[in-house]
């Protein structure tokens, strides 16, 4: 089976005024110098997304949304329709990640709903799950992250293009990673799932790695069976970081 392509996105949560273009000409020089063997994203605020559209305008780096409303306009003051994302420039966006179902009381059908909006734009959506510490230590961690990938990947889902990225909640952040061991039997595990649900879609769906990915541990992480690329946060923010990321895989 031939394993999906990799898949490097960068989220910079809420981080970036204009002068932070500059980091995005600088990543997109480098990977002009020498091409990525995977596909690299960057996810900057929304309200950098048309600037960075125009600034990588010919290079190989994609642009993501980092959330989008279900619905694809109304009266939802502040909220971003997929539709707005992708007319801004966007290609992909993050959807479920956990500071926005901790911090906004996103549940698992709320996620599923904005999938389907993604798709609706022609969006790629990457769709995070992931467990807390509390539940890792109660040894619930992968019956949780099963019930998330259930729960907010829709039928929708089939036959089209999309990501999963498995971030365990306490390691985002927090300069903490899982055993390797431990990550691998996650990734199996959401491996197993989407080939129920998918079939050969869910084989070829790449699984990211998130949590604290940063350039020390990028090579061993990414050499984990089943861990197709990253989703990476503060490391994504300057460009000689990031390319390390990218490079290790």
């Amino acid at each position: 089976m031939t394993p999906p392509r990799p898949l490097i996105a960068g989220n910079w949560k809420m981080h970036g005024l204009a002068a932070a273009l500059e980091e995005a000409r600088a990543l997109a020089g480098l990977l002009k110098a020498q091409p990525a063997a995977a596909r690299v994203a960057l996810c900057p605020p929304a309200t950098l997304i048309d600037q960075m559209a125009w600034a990588l305008k010919g290079s190989d780096i994609a642009i993501g949304g980092q959330d989008c409303r279900a619905e694809a306009s109304g009266a939802f003051t502040g909220d971003v329709s997929a539709e707005m994302l992708k007319d801004a420039g966007a290609a992909l966006v993050i959807l479920g990640h956990s500071e926005r179902r901790a911090g906004h009381g996103e549940s698992d059908a709320d996620v599923a709903a904005k999938v389907v909006g993604a798709l609706r734009a022609g969006l790629e959506p990457i769709v995070c799950v992931g467990e807390s510490l509390a539940e890792r230590r109660a040894g619930h961690a992968i019956d949780v992250v099963q019930g998330q990938v259930r729960g907010a990947l829709p039928a929708d889902l089939a036959g089209r293009t999309f990501a999963v990225a498995y971030e365990p909640v306490w390691a985002i952040g927090s300069g903490l990673t899982p055993r390797l061991a431990d990550i691998e039997a996650m990734h199996a595990a959401i491996r197993a799932d989407l080939i129920e649900a998918f079939g050969p879609t869910g084989a070829a769906t790449p699984i990211l790695y998130g949590g604290s990915v940063k350039p020390a541990n990028a090579r061993e992480i990414l050499a984990v069976a089943d861990v197709n690329g990253a989703l990476v946060g503060g490391a994504s923010l300057k460009a000689t970081d990031f390319i390390e990321i990218i490079r290790a895989i």
